[in-house]
């Protein structure tokens, strides 16, 4: 997928949607489902306008997922209660297959997976189809919007999408809360690359979705590959602390091992703060890589070591400082907490001594604690760093979403404090919006 069109949906299959259970309210707040219910068993029909809209300026992500729910969700099943027995029926056989499946038993796995899928085909024969008999009208992923601006606004009879509320908001929230968090570090940053490292701080289930929205709000990579399904793209990494430690606490041949049996084609970008003296281990490790690859010690005045310095295989692309903010690097003079941690003078000392010693194309990527303000901090003093890995701090920020009747037949009808937005920006979704 081009990461630079802006303008083209996801294709709702993209998003692996549980379809069986998004139509049986699984993920549904009980008060949507039972609105919707009493509307049925009423025979109330009406026509609505539902807008969605962020309840802080953000960075709006997610309306693709929108839409993929509302794709595969807009509809009814013409027998609610045969409905029902069917997918308690799959709820059962889904126990029985992880059970299967975790026992590695094939012939029970492959009998309770056909099933399933009988039974599946059975529940679908049961659904009616209404995506076509609703409008919608939405702005795109990765654009801004301000606090309370409709982004998303659904027209057409509620019993046939109402009850999809809870997970349109969700979807919004999750992404746009992701996405606006990476949008002030990729500002802050000015130009230089944002690695998204927050996948160990929250449930693996959310990394398809947080990856997604970072790379829609300018993120240079993802760590894994979940963060990088939706767009196809390879996750990025550097060389662990724990492959470091399972050397015996040598980055050196940490490094050399990484080279050895690492693909070609991935940078290869060295953690150097183990001994913590980024300046010292880095020198070490370059010089001890170097007589690796070429069976002879690096003269330093002839410029031997920048001829290990690049991309790909047997060069080192970078080397990353992740010093502990209760740590001051032997680099550093100290001074007073400014000095704990990956600091400016920890960065310009490094920079100063690679460049010394012929290696100027190596980059120095930063991390821990890093952070829209402390990344400001090192732009304003131009410090010299090359790329900023960014992880927990962009899950703190949290943008929620809220979604309001505003018309009923055509007529304005809103709670008190609220009424129908402006929706100039939004544009019409077509039927097949993803072709």
């Amino acid at each position: 997928m081009d990461l630079n069109d802006t303008n083209k949906r996801l294709h709702p299959k993209l998003f692996k949607v549980p379809i069986d259970k998004i139509r049986m309210g699984y993920y549904t707040d009980k008060y949507f489902t039972r609105y919707v219910e009493v509307l049925k068993k009423d025979k109330r029909k009406v026509n609505v306008t539902y807008q969605f809209f962020p309840r802080a300026d953000c960075v709006v992500v997610g309306l693709d997922e929108a839409l993929a729910l509302l794709t595969y969700g807009t509809g009814y099943y013409k027998d609610e209660e045969k409905a029902k027995e069917i997918f308690d029926e799959i709820l059962t056989i889904e126990r029985a297959i992880q059970d299967a499946s975790t026992r590695m038993d094939k012939e029970e796995l492959l009998n309770c997976t056909n099933k399933k899928w009988d039974l599946r085909m059975l529940l679908n024969s049961l659904w009616v189809d209404k995506w076509d008999e609703i409008e919608v009208l939405a702005l795109n992923d990765g654009d801004e919007a301000k606090s309370m601006e409709p982004v998303f606004v659904i027209e057409g009879n509620p019993v046939y999408f109402g009850y999809l509320e809870t997970l349109l908001l969700g979807v919004m929230a999750r992404a746009s809360s992701t996405a606006t968090a990476v949008k002030k570090v990729v500002n802050a940053a000015k130009g230089k690359p944002i690695l998204f490292f927050s996948a160990r701080f929250d449930h693996f289930w959310v990394q398809t979705t947080d990856g997604y929205a970072a790379l829609k709000a300018g993120a240079f990579g993802v760590s894994t590959d979940a963060n990088a399904d939706y767009w196809g793209v390879e996750s990025l990494g550097t060389i662990p602390h724990a492959l470091i430690a399972a050397y015996n606490g040598s980055t050196s041949d940490a490094a050399i091992a990484f080279n050895k049996y690492i693909d070609g084609h991935v940078n290869r970008m060295v953690l150097v703060d183990w001994d913590n003296d980024v300046i010292g281990t880095t020198i070490k490790v370059a010089k001890e890589f170097y007589e690796h690859i070429y069976g002879e010690k690096p003269n330093i005045d002839r410029g031997d070591l920048s001829k290990i310095i690049g991309e790909g295989k047997d060069k080192i692309w970078a080397v990353r400082f992740d010093t502990s903010g209760t740590l001051r690097d032997k680099s550093v003079i100290p001074k007073d907490k400014s000095s704990l941690g990956v600091n400016p003078e920890m960065v310009w000392r490094a920079r100063r001594k690679f460049d010394e010693l012929g290696m100027n194309n190596l980059k120095i990527m930063v991390s821990g604690g890093f952070n829209q303000e402390k990344i400001d901090l090192f732009e304003t003093l131009e410090v010299p760093v090359d790329l900023y890995g960014v992880g927990s701090s962009l899950l703190k920020q949290k943008v929620d979403f809220t979604a309001d009747i505003v018309e009923v037949d055509g007529r304005p009808c809103a709670k008190v404090g609220r009424k129908k937005g402006d929706f100039s920006r939004l544009k019409v979704v077509e039927k097949n919006y993803w072709e």
